[in-house]
């Protein structure tokens, strides 16, 4: 019951809003229905806490601790992004951004959006994984170029196109494991299930799914942003409505590694080499490099973030390569608290390019000054997720950083390179638009912010104390990950 109302309530949110997206009451449609869906990913978790792991449908849905706090995650933030988009939303109308034929189609593709990344979280076919991520692609794609402006439109092209590409690859990939496991399995359906595959990996041909591994890589490592895969993800982030950056940083990226992951799994089983692993630490390692430099080159402030995103996907990448139970743990910690973080500053810079009507950080200073609320929102934002202490970002990437130390010690030196070079990017932009001197006139009524600080709080309490039941999934999800 609680899977079927996970599922249902997306699409019938989007069935509903197709027609009434554009009346006065949507948004907080649209939020009743994220708040359901929310309920209902509560109520599957409670489940699978109770009853362990579960199979749905005839096998073509499975929950476990490792799938099982993503859906958790995605409903909350889909939730939480909902709620800030009403005020935003109905600011972008009033500043004619907007007309209402595209609001209808905002609310109707951020519903369907939400139902691709939970029918990706939960599938047990590889098959409709694949489809999964591609209908993710094309609802996104619409919402990216939502302005339609030529740049939103130039960014939604690049998106599909790149996007398209590496989908396609991840495609020949998942054919080619279904081309090994047909062999022990025997054809039809039964051979695209992942948990008849995890059962079987040891017998299924390795050089096969070697290739085939290769392929996943680089068609999901696309959706992930991995580097030098990214170039869509700055562009869609900068020119899509603020709440779309918020879920494609804080839900898509996560969905599309947690794909990579299962492939890695199934494969590495299959070559009892340390093939996979190596790839993945080859990504992450260039991607965190890149991202680095990179966020000294950028002028617009959701830019930045969208290379902090690769950055932070590059460490997860390389703590999921590294593999144990550690580094499996640290990067499931680290997807959390990426998430949180990364939504709650989108949130704010909203806010703020919104109050300056610009995304150029040379025209943006003086928040602290201007609204209190979205001055310390992003300022508390940029210190999490630049990985000080005490909040959950820096517990996650001593975990990695010091696992590495004795697992990759060659790594470290590098990683630690890259995240100081991150660190002032960061720090060095945010700190004048907080605190600089401005001579705008403070804003009458305080932004509603409260899923921002919701979002930082939670960030904060998992940098001190990790409660049981979610250390729990996380160890259990790392152990069955497994790896070094």
């Amino acid at each position: 019951m609680e899977f079927l109302l996970l599922l249902a309530t997306p699409i019938a949110g989007a069935l509903t809003l197709g027609w009434f997206g554009a009346r006065r009451f949507a948004p907080e449609l649209n939020a009743l229905f994220s708040l359901v869906t929310f309920g209902a990913a509560c109520a599957l978790t409670a489940r699978v806490i109770a009853h362990g792991k579960a199979l749905v449908a005839h096998e073509q849905f499975f929950i476990d601790p490792f799938n099982v706090f993503l859906v958790t995650l995605t409903a909350f933030v889909g939730l939480t992004t909902a709620l800030f988009s009403r005020p935003y939303m109905r600011v972008e109308m009033t500043h004619g951004r907007l007309s209402a034929g595209r609001l209808r189609l905002y609310h109707a593709m951020y519903q369907l959006f939400t139902f691709t990344m939970l029918l990706a979280l939960t599938t047990n076919n590889i098959g409709l994984l694949w489809v999964a991520m591609e209908a993710a692609t094309l609802s996104t794609v619409l919402l990216v170029t939502l302005y339609r402006t030529p740049a939103s439109l130039e960014a939604g092209w690049k998106y599909f196109i790149l996007c398209g590409v590496g989908i396609a690859q991840a495609l020949f990939g998942t054919i080619l494991i279904y081309f090994a496991a047909e062999k022990v399995l025997g054809g039809g359906a039964t051979a695209l299930l992942w948990t008849h595959l995890d059962v079987a990996k040891a017998q299924l041909e390795p050089r096969v799914m070697s290739l085939a591994f290769v392929f996943l890589l680089v068609g999901y490592g696309t959706k992930v942003g991995l580097a030098p895969l990214h170039n869509w993800l700055p562009d869609a982030h900068a020119e899509g409505p603020t709440p779309i950056s918020a879920v494609l940083s804080g839900l898509l990226l996560n969905v599309a590694l947690y794909a990579v992951v299962r492939c890695k799994v199934l494969v590495e089983g299959s070559l009892r080499s340390q093939l996979p692993s190596n790839m993945l630490m080859g990504f992450g390692l260039v991607s965190v490099v890149l991202a680095s430099f990179f966020l000294w080159r950028q002028r617009d402030i959701k830019r930045l973030f969208a290379y902090s995103s690769v950055e932070h996907m590059g460490i997860i990448t390389f703590a999921f390569g590294m593999g144990g139970p550690v580094a499996n743990f640290a990067a499931l910690l680290h997807m959390t608290v990426h998430s949180l973080t990364k939504s709650a500053i989108f949130f704010t810079v909203g806010h703020a390019a919104q109050k300056a009507g610009s995304q150029i950080m040379d025209q943006i200073r003086g928040l602290i000054t201007l609204s209190p609320t979205i001055g310390w929102g992003l300022m508390l934002g940029s210190l999490a997720i630049i990985g000080m202490p005490p909040f959950g970002v820096f517990a996650a990437e001593f975990l990695i950083l010091t696992t590495a130390m004795k697992q990759q010690p060659w790594a470290t030196p590098i990683l630690l390179l890259a995240l100081g070079v991150a660190f002032a990017a960061v720090f060095g932009r945010v700190q004048p638009m907080v605190f600089g001197e401005t001579t705008a006139r403070r804003l009458p009524h305080p932004p509603a912010l409260l899923p921002v600080f919701a979002h930082l709080a939670i960030v904060l309490m998992l940098g001190l104390f990790v409660p049981p039941y979610l250390a729990d999934w996380y160890r259990q999800a790392a152990i069955m990950i497994g790896g070094h």
